[in-house]
C-alpha cells in the first residue's frame, strides 16, 4: 500500500513537473515578437492521463496553441513588416498564472505524499525490528 502511494504521487510529481516547465516556457515566450511572415511562438500545454488501475498519471501528449498568433501594430520594431505588424504569441498571462499556481500546490502536495508514505514506511520497519 505504502510503495503504491510513493508510486502514484511519483508519477503525479513527473506531471506537474513537466507542467512547470510547459508554463515557464510559455510565460517567458509570452512577449516574443515574430515576423508576420513566420509563426508565433506556440504555447505548449500538457495532456495528463490516468494509467491503468491505480498506477498513478502520465503525460499522453503535449498541445500547442496557434502559430498565427495576434498581430500588433509596432512600426519601430524591427521586425515589423511594410505595414507596422508584428506577431506576437496568443498567451493568456492571467491563465498562465493561475494554471501555475496549480501546477505548484500540486506538486506540493504530492511531494509531502511522498514524505509521508516514506516515514510510515520506516515507522514499520522500525516496528518489525523491535519484534
Amino acid at each position: 500500500m505504502t510503495f503504491d502511494a510513493i508510486g502514484i504521487a511519483g508519477s503525479s510529481l513527473t506531471v506537474h513537473r513537466k507542467w512547470l516547465d510547459a508554463i515557464a516556457d510559455n510565460l517567458a515566450n509570452a512577449n516574443t515578437a515574430s515576423p508576420t511572415s513566420g509563426p508565433a511562438f506556440r504555447a505548449r500545454y500538457i495532456e495528463a492521463q490516468a494509467g491503468p488501475g491505480t498506477s498513478g498519471v502520465y503525460v499522453a501528449g503535449v498541445q500547442e496553441g496557434d502559430a498565427a498568433g495576434r498581430l500588433v501594430f509596432e512600426p519601430s520594431n524591427p521586425l515589423a513588416d511594410a505595414e507596422g505588424y508584428v506577431r506576437y504569441p496568443d498567451i493568456d498571462l492571467s491563465e498562465q498564472m493561475g494554471s501555475l499556481i496549480m501546477a505548484q500546490r500540486g506538486y506540493q502536495a504530492n511531494a509531502q505524499v511522498v514524505d509521508r508514505a516514506r516515514t510510515m514506511y520506516e515507522a514499520a520497519l522500525q516496528i518489525g525490528r523491535s519484534s
